[in-house]
């Protein structure tokens, strides 16, 4: 017994000195202990964190697209700001209104809730949404539904931040249990993204779930990052950040600057791949990671340098900030900050009918089901947490064999005559909207457009006038043969108090275009 002893510690170091260390060697332990006054506390001030890195970073909003924000740009925040922009731009805080829309159906149905009531629920709402979000609420609005709903044959957004920006509920009622949140991701994540879009999402609540029970903020990315499978292009652009971080420990604008260069060439989003709007998952969710680890665990540095980083400079400080939140709990987030949202947490929040402090008390009562549900113990005011080790989730990738090849402004409006495109290439995104010719504010209008592709009638695509139920872009279509292709939109219930605005469309090819003078042909 003694030799076998001997034999299995000469494997252990010789198998230890092999690992690659370039991941912390922390490890965590299999029982975390919390008391539920920690508890609470930490859940509130992930949610006050995420509020207030939303309203800091709101101004700034798609601002700054593909550069950052020069230092000598103020930052404003006063004692009023969140209440004043509750007020005045309440679609500013999709970030976590969302997050409100399936915890109130986790709350009526339970933890167990599946997709479809998450999906009705999110698609009947009457709040603004926007990119994979609107996708989605129009796919299952008419009949499809989850994942169909979120995935990128049905959604030309399956990559956007959509997820990413409200998935901290599952982080956040998931205290490090890093598996279980991931399969929270999965019910409702699937709704409207896809690929990188569902893994942003994944990786935020990730890193949520592993704040509650580590103040380590290298440890708390990588753990997040364990979920997310090593192949995938959020996993590398992500990966890449905490390398240049090493390289460069003490400038941000030098790691921005190489992520920049490597990573921001946009695939999915038609409105970004041809200019400098950015709204892709993995993108905004390494300007969240820059900050957390520049930040070096400030509030402000924190928000501030996730700002900085420009695109969705509102959501990605509200994440960062939301995470700082969870791991140091609502008292010792600095009081500069404090009076700001105290004065909005007996308001109801935007577009929703509960105020921050029922928000703070129903996710602490979700936490506590799912501690039990996960193999935890409540014991009066103490918690033992079964700490889970994540799991590698099922590679997605989105736009596989999909290039940008041409995009087209036509900034048109058509009443009657009909829309002919002809194309070379594998797919095609036509943007554009229904609008109204006379000042009416509201209308169940909804335009019937008949779709043909080489002749042949496609679809009928329902296109409503109303912004809630809009669809996001006219028409798309992926993974057509790599040809000459014509595609023409004819209007069938033309009405004179209404146009159809064609905006511009892009087209792809089933190869990289390589750099050229292009013609119009």
């Amino acid at each position: 017994m003694k030799n076998l002893a001997l034999i299995l510690l000469v494997f252990t170091l010789i198998f230890n000195s092999c690992v690659e260390t370039t991941q912390p060697a922390k490890e965590l332990p299999s029982i975390a202990k919390l008391s539920t006054q920690s508890l609470k506390d930490k859940i509130k001030g992930g949610w006050a964190g995420q509020t207030m890195g939303c309203t800091f970073g709101g101004p700034t909003e798609f601002r700054f697209k593909g550069t950052l924000i020069q230092d000598y740009q103020p930052m404003v925040w006063y004692d009023d700001y969140i209440r004043e922009t509750f007020e005045i731009d309440p679609g500013l805080y999709d970030d976590v209104y969302m997050d409100l829309t399936f915890m109130e159906v986790i709350e009526r149905v339970g933890i167990d809730a599946p997709a479809d009531s998450f999906a009705v629920s999110f698609a009947n709402d009457d709040y603004k949404l926007w990119h994979a979000n609107q996708a989605a609420r129009y796919n299952i609005l008419n009949g499809i539904m989850p994942p169909a709903s979120g995935h990128w044959m049905n959604n030309p957004h399956a990559d956007d931040i959509d997820f990413q920006i409200e998935a901290d509920f599952a982080g956040m009622m998931s205290p490090g249990m890093i598996n279980a949140a991931s399969e929270i991701c999965d019910r409702t994540g699937h709704i409207m993204n896809y690929g990188d879009g569902w893994y942003g999402g994944v990786f935020m609540a990730a890193m949520y779930a592993t704040a509650f029970i580590s103040d380590d903020i290298d440890f708390i990315i990588n753990q997040g990052l364990k979920t997310i499978p090593s192949n995938s292009k959020f996993y590398q652009a992500i990966s890449d950040v905490i390398k240049w971080h090493k390289q460069y420990p003490n400038d941000w604008k030098q790691c921005w600057f190489e992520f920049e260069k490597k990573h921001t060439s946009e695939v999915g989003c038609p409105e970004g791949v041809f200019n400098a709007f950015n709204i892709d998952a993995s993108v905004n969710a390494a300007y969240v990671v820059i900050g957390l680890l520049y930040g070096q665990k400030d509030f402000f540095k924190t928000m501030d340098i996730s700002t900085r980083c420009g695109q969705d400079s509102d959501c990605n400080p509200a994440t960062a900030a939301g995470i700082l939140g969870v791991m140091y709990g609502y008292n010792q987030i600095p009081d500069y900050w404090k009076p700001a949202i105290e004065k909005v947490n007996d308001i109801n929040f935007p577009y929703s009918d509960i105020t921050l402090n029922q928000i703070y008390d129903l996710s602490y009562k979700h936490a506590l089901q799912m501690i039990t549900r996960n193999g935890g113990v409540i014991r009066g005011d103490s918690i033992d947490i079964a700490v889970q080790q994540p799991v590698t989730l099922p590679f997605e990738q989105s736009f596989t064999g999909m290039y940008p090849a041409k995009e087209l402004l036509v900034r048109k409006d058509f009443l009657i005559e009909s829309i002919q495109i002809d194309f070379k290439g594998n797919g095609i995104v036509v943007l554009g909207n229904v609008k109204s010719q006379c000042s009416i504010a509201t209308s169940n209008f909804v335009a019937l457009l008949d779709v043909y592709i080489d002749g042949v009638k496609i679809e009928q695509v329902k296109m409503p006038y109303d912004y809630i139920k809009r669809k996001y872009d006219i028409y798309h279509k992926y993974l057509l043969p790599e040809a000459n292709h014509t595609i023409e939109i004819m209007w069938v219930n033309p009405d004179p108090e209404y146009r159809i605005y064609l905006k511009s469309y892009v087209v792809y090819s089933e190869n990289p275009v390589q750099q050229s003078i292009m013609s119009n042909n």
